[in-house]
């Protein structure tokens, strides 16, 4: 109810209209001093769209028809077909105001200033945009106005431009394009030279948010727009601004504020005898009585309303409100007045659509009569031209008006006999009006009847149709419910399934490792082993036998033995080592299991690729059973190491986003033995920070002696 009333009121406050000053004329341009004919012809234009705009409507409709019957030039008539246009537009007339429009652009054409064109044809599309806009042909409406802001791009006539900007903008809202309606309206506040755009754009921006139920925002406009109004002490604008702000605040719940609000409205409109804004403020204090469940002061609020529709003659007004009171009476189970105001209130509704009807006869009577008199401007045109001929012939003529004397006695003898016919015809329709009017109102006696039951079969069948919609509802829900849970189910065993894959590439890693183990031991079977085994022999030859050549042969050995050591020593370390630096390695590692996961920091990276072997080593295993343990156990998504080399010590920071523990409770397992008896080697210390759902932070700290591998 309250959005009905915004609505309304909005469309009736804010419709921008086209200046029907000469502007179509050129200004500054002037007739010729010679040309009478043309001078009058501009004094007529100008006259008629000063009688249009000040409320003469009819007469300046009857001079621009007597232009129409000139031989007039393209300007004229192009204005002259304007008016008109602009005429039927006010009346809400809209195929005739069509017509003269599509007149206006076929003799527009003609005018050789490209200028008053434009001008001209801009003015025939807003009110094209306008009349289709109103038909409810909103994309037709929204083609013109691009038509106008097409044509003022290239003339550059940021009036009519922004005009058009502004009607486009209206378009897009009707068709629930808000995002460009918004865009559009946005760009007409740019417009500092025209206050009616700024403040009808101020408007349409608020009733926008509050379609979008964004009512603070919409509030905020609204202001604006209302600053605006009482700047130019423009009382009825205030009056509906704040209706406007209070039925926001009605749509919030805000009924306090909302009731203040319409108070002032109500006080405003008594001072300035604004009958229906008043009549409107009452009926959405009522609504809010019936929200708060106060049907006595609501009952109160309709009745009193009620009287001063009726005596206004407001037919809507008194609709909604016998709907009201049905509602109330409905509330508090008395059936019968709740009947007897449904009843009223179709009577109502009855009487609005005859009158709408009625309403139509007059358009198609007006629609009728227009044809009429453009085929009457046909005929004095034709007429003209007899006149011309004449002129040039006078003996013809004289003879022609002997011919005519005869034939006119003729048709009046015809007339006359005609108009007898007519009479007799005129007796037999009205009796017939009269039998068609009293079968009319035997079928609304009947349609009556008939709606009555149309009424009770809804109500009966509408129980168990909501009951169906109920049930429906709940299973609706409950396959909801079970689609979340297999949602669930699915990613568990995506993620379970990525887990076991992290496993499998960590085993073969691990498997080519123990592979490689099993080769180094194999060699030192071999090699080392077997000149042992000779070293061995030769010593216990020299204990039994003294010879100087044995104790070389044994230093050859041995110098061999160590050579072999030191080689085996250079392939325990991973082969990456020797052919790439170890900060590339590292990532190189991280990057294959965790992917985009990972965060890795080296600083300083140079430094740190210059440490010792061993060192590099025993850090690359520490990462690995650190990386194992968290795919193992943390159930983490991603991982972050840092490396930091900062005053003759290695931190080594390694952090997760998984499941955590408590490290009081959680006894330490093999893989962290591991890891503390490598760093014991190098004196270093290994802190575990972790909290159940927090993820684990694991700081390790190594001193470092040697800093240069090459100085070893």
């Amino acid at each position: 109810m309250p959005r009905f009333f915004q609505n309304l009121i909005i469309t009736c406050l804010f419709i921008l209209s086209i200046s029907l000053q000469a502007q179509v004329e050129e200004k500054n341009s002037s007739f010729p001093k010679n040309n009478d004919i043309e001078f009058k012809e501009k004094e007529n234009i100008n006259k008629a769209f000063y009688l249009f705009n000040n409320n003469k409507a009819k007469e300046a409709y009857t001079l621009a028809h007597k232009i129409l019957k000139r031989k007039s030039d393209p300007r004229s008539k192009s204005n002259a077909n304007l008016l008109l246009s602009h005429y039927f537009n006010s009346k809400q007339l809209i195929d005739s105001s069509l017509f003269y429009g599509k007149q206006v652009l076929k003799h527009s054409a003609l005018i050789k200033n490209d200028s008053l064109k434009s001008n001209i044809r801009s003015a025939v599309y807003n009110l094209h945009a306008i009349n289709y806009k109103t038909k409810g042909l909103l994309s037709e409406s929204k083609k013109w106005h691009l038509k106008g802001i097409e044509i003022h791009q290239k003339y550059k006539n940021q009036k009519l431009y922004y005009k058009h900007l502004h009607g486009l903008a209206l378009v897009y809202s009707d068709m629930g394009d808000y995002k460009n309606a918004l865009n559009l309206f946005e760009q007409c506040l740019d417009y500092k030279e025209d206050p009616e755009l700024i403040y009808g754009s101020y408007i349409n921006i608020g009733n926008i948010y509050s379609t979008l139920k964004n009512y603070d925002t919409s509030n905020v406009y609204y202001e604006k727009a209302l600053e605006l109004s009482k700047n130019n002490a423009n009382y009825y604008a205030i009056a509906v601004l704040k209706i406007n702000l209070a039925t926001n605040y009605q749509e919030q719940k805000m009924f306090n504020k909302a009731i203040s609000l319409y108070n002032e409205v109500i006080q405003l409109a008594k001072d300035k005898e604004y009958l229906q804004l008043s009549l409107i403020a009452h009926l959405e204090i009522g609504n809010i009585y019936m929200a708060l469940k106060k049907y006595e002061d609501a009952k109160l609020i309709f009745s009193t309303s009620l009287y001063k529709a009726i005596k206004l003659g407001y037919l809507k007004e008194q609709k909604i409100i016998y709907q009201n009171l049905k509602n109330i009476f409905v509330a508090q189970n008395n059936y019968k007045l709740a009947y007897q105001f449904l009843n009223k209130y179709f009577t109502i509704k009855d009487s609005i659509n005859k009158l709408q009807r009625d309403k139509e006869i007059n358009e198609l009577e007006i629609k009728y009569k227009t044809l009429q008199k453009e085929k009457e401007i046909k005929l004095l045109q034709i007429e003209n031209y007899n006149k011309k001929l004449e002129l040039k012939n006078q003996t013809e003529v004289i003879k022609n008006l002997e011919l005519k004397q005869e034939i006119e006695k003729k048709e009046n003898e015809n007339k006359i006999l005609s108009f007898q016919r007519a009479s007799e015809k005129k007796r037999n329709e009205i009796a017939l009006l009269k039998k068609d009017q009293e079968i009319k109102e035997a079928r609304i006696v009947k349609e009556k009847s008939i709606k009555n039951i149309i009424l009770y079969s809804f109500l009966i069948l509408l129980v168990p149709i909501i009951a169906l919609l109920f049930i429906y509802y709940q299973k609706l829900q409950a396959q909801s419910e079970l689609n979340k849970k297999q949602e669930e189910v699915s990613k568990q065993k995506i993620s379970a399934l990525i887990k076991s894959h992290e496993l499998k590439v960590i085993k073969a890693y691990i498997k080519g490792q123990d592979k490689e183990r099993k080769r180094i031991a194999q060699e030192l079977h071999d090699s080392i082993g077997g000149n042992l085994a000779a070293i061995k022999l030769k010593f216990n030859n020299i204990i039994s036998n003294d010879h100087t050549d044995h104790l070389k042969t044994i230093n050859e050995q041995i110098d061999d033995t160590y050579e072999q050591v030191r080689s085996l020593s250079h392939n325990l370390m991973a082969k990456k080592f020797n052919e790439s630096n170890f900060g590339n390695v590292l990532e190189e590692y991280i990057k294959n299991i965790w992917g985009s996961n990972s965060s890795i920091i080296i600083y300083p990276r140079k430094k740190i690729d210059l440490l010792d072997e061993d060192i590099q080593i025993e850090v690359f295993k520490i990462i690995q059973e650190l990386t194992t343990n968290t795919i193992k156990h943390a159930k983490a998504t991603f991982i972050e190491l840092q490396l930091n080399l900062v005053d003759n010590a290695l931190n080594i920071l390694f952090e997760d986003n998984g499941i955590g523990f408590n490290p009081k409770q959680n006894k330490p397992g093999i893989g962290y033995m591991n890891i503390k008896n490598r760093l014991k080697k190098f004196q270093g210390s290994f802190h575990i920070d972790s909290r159940i759902n927090r993820g684990t932070i694991i700081n390790i700290e190594i001193p470092i002696v040697t800093i240069n591998k090459h100085e070893a």
